[in-house]
């Protein structure tokens, strides 16, 4: 994909977008403006994030979600919370990109204030808004139900390490994300809401910098986003001696749930993949009938932004 920061430098936007194929001119505004950045926000997320992923699509209220990656599972569970009338209701557990921008929001908020507890209210509104996020309407339901899931989920991650087995149990938040009503108008959330400490504790000790801008031009498909935060974790750790090869079998065990076969799986990952590349454009990453070929990169954020928070 580097080939399409290529094009922009040299011919420009509107250049660039006659050169690419029509299904793919729409990655330009996104690959344009990350060349443009030269500090961009740091954002952070869970190492276990970018191993395993939340579904993409809604599963049945009562349904356990269990996806598997490379040495590490997660296992989310749906919970209970009370309704406006204290009433306890069942959800199922959190799914989509409005989940994960949630999510992200609450683990960087969690380390840049080196605190388990999380300012919400105007600030989180605010950046939805950033990523493109209406706060009203139809976007601030689907927001408030993937927040109220999110509230009443259990997660487990389960590693396997040097043949012994792990895990980690526990809820995200403390609490939850509460709504409330101020003069008869609905606000996002209350002032704060506090992760767990198991959460938090393994969110400290392995975080992933990623760029908040990229996430922008990504916001709206959760797989983009699943990939984007994958190869942020990836690629900067892969030897420049010895490039990772990851054949289509391996990828669709890691990103294909839902998907039966390798053959439904491939394209439906390809779009994502290349939405995913235009917002890094750092990344060196081939793609081949065999599956990809990752080599080591620049990570989307230096090490030294990261010291600075």
């Amino acid at each position: 994909m580097a080939s399409i920061h290529d094009l922009i430098i040299k011919h420009g936007r509107d250049g660039a977008r006659q050169l690419l194929p029509v299904d793919e001119r729409h990655l330009i505004d996104g690959a344009a403006a990350m060349l443009e950045e030269h500090d961009p926000a740091l954002g952070i997320t869970y190492t276990g994030f970018c191993l395993t992923a939340l579904p993409h699509r809604k599963l049945d209220d009562g349904a356990i979600w269990e996806h598997r990656g490379h040495n590490v599972s997660l296992v989310v569970a749906p919970g209970q919370i009370p309704d406006k009338n204290g009433a306890v209701i069942t959800l199922g557990v959190p799914y989509g990109s409005r989940a994960r921008l949630i999510l992200l929001y609450l683990q960087t908020q969690a380390v840049r204030s080196s605190s388990p507890e999380v300012e919400l209210g105007s600030n989180m509104a605010a950046w939805l808004r950033r990523m493109g996020v209406a706060t009203g309407g139809k976007q601030y339901r689907d927001v408030r139900d993937q927040a109220d899931r999110i509230s009443a989920c259990n997660l487990t991650f389960i590693w396997k390490n040097n043949g012994a087995i792990q895990h980690c149990k526990d809820s995200i938040v403390k609490g939850g994300i509460r709504f409330s009503e101020d003069d008869g108008q609905p606000r996002l959330w209350e002032d704060t809401v506090r992760l767990s400490d198991t959460f938090y504790q393994a969110l400290k000790d392995h975080p992933v910098p990623i760029a908040e801008p990229a996430l922008r031009h990504i916001a709206n498909t959760s797989m983009a986003i699943d990939i984007y935060v994958w190869l942020a974790y990836r690629l900067h750790a892969i030897s420049p001696r010895q490039p990772a090869q990851l054949s289509w079998a391996a990828l669709h065990h890691q990103f294909g749930a839902g998907y039966a076969q390798i053959w439904h799986f491939k394209p439906r990952f390809l779009i994502p993949l290349k939405e995913a590349l235009a917002v890094y454009p750092d990344a060196r990453v081939d793609i081949s009938d065999t599956g990809l070929t990752l080599h080591h990169s620049r990570p989307p954020i230096l090490e030294k932004q990261l010291r600075l928070v």
